[in-house]
């Protein structure tokens, strides 16, 4: 890796620290959803993405969707901490007339590749673009970061179905898989499990991770083909609010606004004071 273990875990900390800071500063929820995929972006934004942030428009970069634009703090902070524009800029997250909007508008900043939020387009986006690679003869690599409830929509099936039909073997989709939905547990609102089975039987290359293993989730990413001919299909198992304890696996940070004392509480437990 071209990171050790230790300064990636920093890097984890940091961003989750930023995460609750920018939502009890802006009163916008969905923290959980954002905690619970940041080794996902850690892994895939420091190692895995052939990425330059001082040319975020590089025509043979590789490019991440971000599907889930509902947990948008995370993308961008991911972003600023990685290069791509001023951290400061993350102090007005979700403010009228800041180009951080509360879910990401295509090109709002440096390194947003596409609008998301309203959930189930990003894979369709992103079979575009692995296309648009083949026809440009390029070998850029597209991956599509995912939430476990959009997989309700009829609309990741249909892409999932055109994938393997096209062989775009430079697709990876990676799914948060932190079993909650904004009502109830992912496996109840919908018969998701078993969610490997499900992609392999579309015919993706599919294999299933710790989503928090950030060394397991940079291995997956640096395999991809796993299979010539195939898309990749990585079930990340997260939990939702991961890093801070009375956030972790607790659905009513869905929607709750983390209170000062809260974000005090969550950066000391982050190591953060």
């Amino acid at each position: 890796m071209k990171h050790s273990l230790d300064e990636l875990t920093t890097v984890a900390r940091r961003l989750r620290g930023k995460l609750v800071q920018m939502s009890h500063a802006s009163g916008a929820p969905h923290l959980a959803s954002s905690l619970s995929c940041v080794e996902i972006m850690v892994a895939a934004y420091w190692e895995a993405l052939r990425i330059d942030p001082a040319q975020p428009q590089d025509p043979g970069r590789d490019r991440l969707l971000f599907s889930k634009g509902h947990a948008a703090t995370t993308l961008y902070a991911a972003l600023a901490y990685r290069g791509f524009f001023d951290k400061a800029l993350l102090d007005c997250f979700a403010e009228p007339g800041c180009c951080l909007p509360e879910h990401p508008a295509a090109s709002c900043a440096p390194g947003v590749e596409i609008a998301s939020g309203s959930l189930g387009h990003g894979l369709g986006l992103g079979i575009g673009m692995a296309l648009a690679a083949r026809i440009q003869k390029r070998d850029y690599r597209v991956l599509v970061v995912m939430s476990d409830g959009e997989c309700n929509e009829g609309s990741v099936w249909e892409a999932a179905m055109m994938a393997p039909a096209q062989r775009l073997d430079n697709l990876v989709a990676i799914v948060d898989y932190n079993k909650w939905q904004a009502t109830g547990r992912s496996d109840e609102v919908l018969a998701l499990a078993p969610l490997r089975d499900k992609w392999e039987a579309f015919g993706w290359s599919a294999t299933e991770l710790d989503g928090h293993d950030v060394t397991a989730v940079v291995a997956a990413l640096s395999e991809v083909p796993r299979v010539v001919g195939k898309p990749t299909a990585i079930i990340a198992h997260t939990v939702k609010g991961k890093g801070v304890s009375f956030m972790e696996d607790d659905n009513n940070w869905h929607y709750r606004i983390p209170k000062a004392e809260e974000v005090a509480a969550a950066r000391q437990e982050l190591g953060l004071t």
